[in-house]
C-alpha cells in the first residue's frame, strides 16, 4: 500500500500520520511493512463484506416482499390468508425441486417462577424413594445450567415438560415452569432448498458464511 494514498492517513504539517489503536499518531513512514499490509488485507476484507452485507439485506427484504405479495394476491383471489397460525409458510416450484421457506418464531424470556420450579424439581430428585434416573438428572442439570449470556437451555427445559411424574411437588414445578416462559417477541427466518429430482433429499441453499 501506498503510504502517500493510505485512505486513513492524517496529514500533519504534510507529513502523513496513522492513528494507532490507542489513537496516537504515528508518522506513516514509521510503521512497520507487514503491519501496513495487514492493514491493507483487513480493510479490503471489510469492504468486501460490507458490500456482501448490503446485498444480503436487499435480498431479504425483497424476499419478503415477494412472499408478502403472494400471500396478498392469494388473499385477494381465495378470500383467505395462506400460511400457518404464526405465518409460518412453505413455497414449492411446481416440479417440487425448489423450496423457500418462512418460519416465525417466538423470542422467550423466563420469569423467577423458574427458580420456585428449580426447588420443586430438587425436592422430587432427592425426595423418591430409590433415587432419581441418571438421564433426570442430567436433563436437569442441562435445563438449569446457563450460558455465558445467562440463556437457560430451551431445548432441555421443554423436554423436561413432556415427562410425565405424578408428584405433586413434580406437577407443581412444571406449571412453575408454564407460567414463567414470556413471549417478548419474534424472529422470522426464511430458508431455501433445491433437489436434483422431486423425491430427492432437500439441500439447503446456505447464505450463513459459516456454513457456505
Amino acid at each position: 500500500m501506498s503510504t502517500a494514498k493510505h485512505p486513513a492517513a492524517v496529514d500533519v504539517a504534510g507529513t502523513p500520520y496513522l492513528r494507532d489503536a490507542k489513537g496516537s499518531l504515528v508518522p506513516l513512514a514509521a510503521v512497520k511493512p507487514v503491519d501496513l499490509l495487514m492493514d491493507e488485507t483487513v480493510r479490503a476484507i471489510l469492504t468486501d463484506a460490507r458490500e456482501l452485507s448490503a446485498l444480503i439485506a436487499a435480498f431479504k427484504a425483497r424476499t419478503f416482499e415477494r412472499v408478502g405479495a403472494f400471500q396478498a394476491l392469494l388473499a385477494q383471489e381465495y378470500g383467505t390468508t395462506v400460511g400457518g397460525k404464526k405465518g409460518n409458510i412453505t413455497l414449492l416450484t411446481f416440479d417440487g425441486r425448489e423450496r423457500a421457506q418462512v418460519q416465525v418464531a417466538d423470542l422467550l424470556e423466563f420469569g423467577p417462577e423458574l427458580q420456585a420450579a428449580k426447588v420443586l424439581i430438587d425436592e422430587c430428585l432427592m425426595g423418591w424413594a430409590g433415587g432419581s434416573p441418571v438421564e433426570l438428572q442430567a436433563i436437569v442439570n442441562g435445563v438449569f445450567q446457563v450460558d455465558k449470556e445467562g440463556r437457560i437451555n430451551r431445548a432441555e427445559l421443554f423436554r423436561l415438560l413432556r415427562l410425565d411424574f405424578t408428584d405433586p411437588r413434580w406437577l407443581r414445578a412444571m406449571e412453575a415452569i408454564k407460567d414463567s416462559i414470556r413471549v417478548i417477541g419474534s424472529r422470522t427466518y426464511v430458508r431455501f432448498y433445491d433437489r436434483p429430482a422431486h423425491d430427492a433429499p432437500w439441500h439447503p441453499v446456505t447464505i450463513d458464511l459459516a456454513s457456505a
